[in-house]
């Protein structure tokens, strides 16, 4: 049995590896899709570049593709999906990190932190603070409640925000994909953690922009794909809601000339969220290790992908 993985993670994987298993290391696009052409199991999440979507194309005989990635809106689903391919991913990873990155993109949005870094930048000593919102008994929606919504809502009750999620089942007193947008003018705070699919794309358009509080933020840590930007920009500049927290955004890298860079009352974080620590690597070969050993022995694996649904 052939296995392609990456190069970044030999040391963590190789003396945990059964024996008797065909391992190619792999360590640039080019690497991985020419070892892809006949490989049974696949990782292909390479530094800088992540997923390689080409090498995933490349592996027609594959049984089991692994990403330490949540989305999976660069791959081809259908495809893999008549290929017979199982399709884990990294659900779940990077799930602490992006949680503690929302409840501080909006502590910033509400005490206005990003201008109180700007004034000390300058040497100038305010007399009235930037942003005097409380989280305490804001209401937060949070558009996605899987494994990082749920995180995000824990952290949030803390504060004594009031979280609802929602869910594609409804489960637990979570709203249904039909019910939360009727709804949006009741919440302080739109967090927008779904995964990325067909049905997710521009789910923020103007309308949902127009029946947002003026006075309520929209966060994404989800897809940039999500949000109408257009329509964003243009409730920003009319200031029909107090402002956006961005950790995404289309496309990634925002060109350095984009409106959206100077959107009034934005924050961006670049898509940092899922970066900002230091376990993701050693999280991600745990993952695959537990599944390779399941995989092997024929017993359910763990954050099994729906190719029809997306996630």
């Amino acid at each position: 049995m052939k296995l392609v993985l990456p190069a970044l993670a030999r040391a963590l994987l190789e003396p945990r590896l059964p024996a008797g298993l065909d391992t190619v290391w792999v360590a640039t696009p080019a690497e991985a899709t020419a070892a892809m052409a006949d490989a049974d199991i696949g990782w292909v999440d390479l530094y800088p570049h992540g997923l390689t979507p080409e090498a995933v194309a490349a592996g027609r005989s594959l049984k089991w593709l692994f990403t330490a990635i949540a989305g999976l809106d660069s791959l081809d689903l259908a495809e893999l999906a008549r290929r017979g391919t199982i399709v884990t991913n990294g659900t779940g990873i990077n799930a602490i990190a992006v949680a503690e990155y929302t409840v501080l993109g909006m502590l910033a949005a509400a005490k206005r932190f990003d201008e109180v870094v700007r004034l000390a930048d300058r040497h100038a000593w305010p007399d009235a603070a930037p942003g005097r919102i409380e989280l305490f008994e804001s209401r937060a929606l949070i558009v996605g409640y899987g494994a990082i919504g749920t995180l995000v809502g824990e952290r949030l009750k803390a504060f004594g925000v009031a979280v609802t999620g929602v869910t594609r089942s409804g489960r637990d007193g979570t709203l249904t994909p039909d019910a939360w947008k009727p709804r949006l003018g009741e919440f302080d705070w739109v967090i927008l953690a779904a995964p990325s699919t067909g049905a997710t794309k521009a789910v923020i358009g103007a309308d949902e922009l127009a029946a947002m509080k003026p006075s309520a933020w929209l966060i994404n840590i989800a897809r940039g794909d999500m949000v109408d930007q257009d329509a964003l920009i243009a409730a920003l500049t009319a200031k029909t809601i107090a402002g956006a927290y961005l950790d995404t955004v289309s496309p990634e890298p925002l060109p350095t000339d984009h409106p959206l860079w100077s959107a009034p009352n934005t924050i961006h974080s670049m898509h940092l969220a899922g970066r900002s620590q230091t376990r993701m690597f050693q999280r991600a070969a745990a993952l695959f290790l537990r599944n390779l050993d399941a995989f092997l022995a024929g017993r359910a694996m763990e954050n099994v992908v729906d190719l029809d649904a997306g996630y």
